[in-house]
C-alpha cells in the first residue's frame, strides 16, 4: 500500500485520486485556521511556489481535531486561506486525522511512521508527512518543524 492507493475529496467535494502525484515528491500536512501555527500557512504557499509543479505537490488536510481549530465548513477554510495566506496549493475537504473516524490516508502514515521510527500519532495541527517520488511514506515531521526548514527543503531538493 502506498499513497496511490487513496482517493480524497478537493475542499470543493470534487473527488481526487491522489494518484495523479505520481512521479513527485508530496507533503502532506494536516491544517488548522485557528492555531497558533497558522502562519505556517504562508511558509508552505512560499516553499509551493518555489518548487517545481513536475517534482513536488503539498496536500493540505484541514482537521478539527485539535482545540477545535478548525471549525468552518469547507467553503469557510478555503476562503480563510486564499484570504489570508494566498493559498493555491490544493486544499482537500476536512478530514479527521485521530480518533475512531481517523480518515484512511492518515491511518495508513502513522502506521508507516510508526513502523520506521516515528512517530504514532498527529501530535498537532501541521504535522508533516514526506511521501517520495513512488508513493512511499519517508518520515514525519513535527508541527513546530517550519515548512522551510532545511530537514525538508534539502529533502525536496535532493
Amino acid at each position: 500500500m502506498n499513497l496511490y492507493d487513496f482517493k480524497v475529496n478537493q475542499i470543493n467535494g470534487e473527488p481526487f485520486d491522489l494518484a495523479s502525484l505520481k512521479g513527485k515528491k508530496v507533503l502532506v500536512v494536516n491544517t488548522a485556521s485557528e492555531c497558533g501555527l497558522t502562519p505556517q500557512y504562508e511558509q508552505l504557499q512560499a516553499l509551493f511556489d518555489e518548487t517545481s509543479r513536475d517534482e513536488f505537490m503539498i496536500i493540505g488536510f484541514p482537521s478539527n481535531d485539535f482545540g477545535a481549530q478548525e471549525p468552518g465548513a469547507n467553503s469557510e477554510v478555503a476562503a480563510f486561506c486564499q484570504k489570508n495566506y494566498g493559498v493555491t496549493f490544493p486544499m482537500m475537504s476536512k478530514i479527521a486525522v485521530k480518533g475512531s473516524d481517523q480518515h484512511p490516508l492518515y491511518t495508513w502514515l502513522l502506521e508507516e511512521s510508526k513502523s520506521n521510527g516515528g512517530t504514532e500519532e498527529v501530535v498537532w495541527n501541521f504535522h508533516k508527512f514526506l511521501i517520495d517520488e513512488t508513493g512511499n511514506f519517508v518520515k514525519d515531521v513535527h508541527p513546530k518543524t517550519l515548512p522551510n526548514a532545511t530537514e525538508i527543503t534539502d529533502w525536496i531538493n535532493g
